[in-house]
């Protein structure tokens, strides 16, 4: 008998936070044709080097406080802020000193 695919996941973010002192922590959380979600954790420190993609994206701060670059502008975040960046636009973060930093970004196709 076929199992059907439910219609929702529901994600436990702080059992899916992992953190590795010489790395930045990347784990897919879903990954679909319309949409990619990833949790990112990171040290104190630690970055995610400013990059440019194709897509739209959300950064989501669940945790810890660091600084977002966004085409070319430096944004202090704390938990719980969101930046929308739209596509080809740089953007990246680093985990403030003393702080972890665990964003989730939500990736979807550009128009």
């Amino acid at each position: 008998m076929k199992q059907e695919k439910s219609a929702f996941q529901v994600l436990d973010l702080k059992k899916l936070m992992k953190f590795y002192p010489d790395k930045v922590s990347r784990e897919m959380l879903a990954e679909t044709p319309e949409m990619r979600v990833a949790l990112m954790c990171l040290e104190p420190g630690q970055e995610l080097a400013p990059h440019k993609a194709p897509m739209r994206l959300l950064m989501y701060a669940v945790e810890g406080s660091g600084a977002f670059t966004v085409g070319g502008e430096q944004i202090e975040a704390g938990p719980q802020t969101a930046i929308l960046c739209d596509p080809m636009v740089e953007h990246g973060f680093k985990a403030s000193k003393g702080q972890r930093l665990v964003v989730m970004a939500v990736v979807v196709a550009a128009d």
